[in-house]
């Protein structure tokens, strides 16, 4: 028998239940829920990267599953992050993308803030006098935020983990590509929102069989060396990794070989490594360029994707446009996999969204390595272990 009738398509698969994930996780809404309280709300965010904020007084607003955040740079020279609201009448305060300014000023009454959150005028304070209210009492909430090899996280849980404690050794083999001679910063942001579950998005960076849908990685990436040359790494807290991964880019047409004289540091220019931060962080370096992934849900069927390109600090102009070249050919708006990858996290939601699909196996085994299923497996377990609720039934209702 090969098509299946209504009872047949609704059993889950043949498979142990950690090698297979319900639909639900996309489409229902209490999962969604969970999945904000029990998991955006207690693990480590990517808000940018150093690079971004370099100067006293610079900043960078972030959007955070529905929670706004302000990064600033102060006069010190110490990166903090506060939440992006008024404490009068909770008005977001401010709404450019970047920039720099000693003071940040809620426009709806004019109440004013430092570079270290504190409130430094409320007009006509007098007002408040009968009540008490002073400046000293009503300053920016600040968030938790550390810097891990020029990386800049945010935790809105004041007892979380320690980010060295929470990373462990999941981005350790990226530590001489970030920080080594000059060090890297971004030359490419763009942003767009995705019709789709985010976990959708998250899943082709953690699903290498995927290769399969880009002609350019067939060609390039797929042949250049043995499959079973690669190691997929399961990190603790649903981190994971994969080395051995080779690129031989004269094997596609208009893409030349790639000088070692502009690998970043540590790397040769046909390497490539990759490596993700549970829930939604995935730093991929293609031997001369890096790029970083976040993404975050506007809801249970939105997305925001950002994505950063990085190349070494103080490139030559030459430099520079080889690597926006090289970036641009596999990652940017208008390259090869970025837009596939959206394509098939939409198509993805156009499955699971509305129910048609039941399942996804995720149950290749090849003893991590090859194009095994390991960081899938990975992440569902720790999503599991987070929410309470098993990915293979999170109703946790009996299944037909």
């Amino acid at each position: 028998m090969s098509a299946r009738a209504a009872e047949a398509w609704s059993k889950p698969p043949a498979v142990p239940e950690t090698h297979y994930v319900s639909g639900l996780v996309y489409s229902d809404e209490s999962v969604f829920a969970d999945e904000k309280r029990r998991i955006f709300d207690r693990t480590w965010h990517l808000a940018c990267h150093e690079s971004e904020v370099p100067e006293p007084y610079d900043f960078r607003t972030v959007d955070y599953v529905g929670t706004p955040l302000l990064v600033v740079r102060g006069a010190d020279r110490r990166i903090r992050t506060f939440f992006n609201v008024c404490p009068h009448r909770g008005a977001k305060i401010v709404h450019e993308l970047s920039g720099n300014t000693k003071r940040f000023t809620c426009f709806y009454h004019l109440w004013s803030f430092d570079a270290v959150g504190a409130c430094t005028d409320i007009p006509r304070q007098e007002g408040y006098q009968t009540v008490g209210l002073k400046k000293d009492d009503v300053g920016l909430r600040e968030v938790r935020t550390e810097i891990h090899v020029g990386l800049v996280f945010v935790n809105l849980d004041d007892q979380a983990t320690p980010l060295g404690q929470y990373l462990g050794k999941a981005l350790d083999a990226f530590e001489g590509p970030m920080t080594a001679g000059k060090g890297l910063e971004v030359f490419h942001y763009n942003r767009a929102i995705i019709q789709s579950n985010w976990k959708a998005w998250q899943e082709t960076n953690l699903d290498v069989y995927h290769e399969f849908m880009h002609v350019l990685l067939r060609r390039t990436q797929m042949t250049a060396a043995p499959l079973e040359d690669r190691k997929v790494t399961v990190h603790p807290n649903g981190h994971t990794s994969i080395a051995g991964l080779r690129a031989k880019y004269e094997y596609y047409k208009g893409m030349q070989s790639r000088d070692d004289r502009l690998a970043l540091p540590t790397l040769r220019a046909d390497d490539f490594i990759f490596g993700t931060v549970f829930p939604h962080v995935a730093v991929l370096a293609r031997g001369t360029t890096m790029r970083i992934d976040v993404v975050t849900p506007l809801d249970a069927h939105r997305t925001l994707i950002e994505w950063r390109g990085l190349g070494v600090r103080g490139d030559s102009a030459e430099d520079r446009q080889a690597r926006v070249r090289h970036h641009n050919q596999y990652w940017g708006p208008f390259g090869r996999n970025v837009p596939e990858d959206a394509y098939a996290a939409e198509a993805a939601e156009m499955g699971f969204g509305r129910g048609a699909a039941r399942f996804q196996v995720i149950a290749r085994d090849e003893g991590g390595s090859g194009q095994d299923d390991g960081m899938l497996r990975a992440f569902y377990g720790e999503w599991s272990r987070r929410t309470g609720r098993p990915a293979a039934n999170p109703s946790n209702a009996p299944m037909a």
